[in-house]
């Protein structure tokens, strides 16, 4: 771990690696390892981009405001996970614990916490929740998915999903709250 990085995160670590790796251990199973694959892909930018795309389809009353108040939350969100991340360095577990978690997908920096697929995933569903409720039985099974799939594949530990999936309600909310 980085000299930088906070001491909690060395005892969440030891508590934690224990849960990352049994739950690693599922990936012994095909079907579920396509499945977590999948999930994460689906908690990359595109999906949201499209969601954010396709809301004045959605809701041709305020679908164009809605696009611009997700769009505004998304970049401020990723403004404040990139400081985060970049100032609180927790690695994460596939190179805390080598060859006890094991990476089943590539990730795109050294650093899990928090995590950024789970922030968005919680943020844009609890948004979408206020404005399309209809979509929420489709999206909360997704949402699970993404969250699962990023301790699953060995990229996060669970209080970096935890603390993703917080974060982004957080902005959700206080973007609900702005946007009145």
């Amino acid at each position: 771990m980085r000299p930088n990085a906070p001491a909690v995160f060395e005892y969440l670590d030891m508590l934690e690696w224990h849960l990352c790796r049994r739950l690693g251990r599922y990936n012994l199973y095909r079907p579920w390892l396509t499945t977590l694959r999948l999930a994460s892909g689906l908690g990359d930018w595109p999906a949201w981009v499209a969601l954010i795309a396709a809301l004045p389809l959605l809701h041709p009353e305020a679908g164009w405001r809605y696009l611009l108040q997700y769009s505004l939350t998304a970049l401020i969100a990723i403004g404040v996970y990139r400081l985060l991340k970049t100032r609180l360095c927790r690695e994460r577990p596939f190179i805390t614990f080598v060859g006890n978690v094991s990476r089943q997908a590539p990730a795109r920096d050294r650093y899990s916490f928090p995590s950024g697929h789970t922030m968005h995933a919680v943020m844009f569903l609890t948004l979408t929740s206020s404005h399309l409720p209809w979509l929420s039985p489709w999206l909360v099974p997704v949402v699970i998915l993404i969250a699962l799939s990023r301790v699953g594949l060995g990229l996060h530990y669970v209080s970096d999903v935890l603390a993703g999936g917080l974060i982004g309600m957080l902005f959700a909310w206080g973007s609900l709250a702005f946007a009145g």
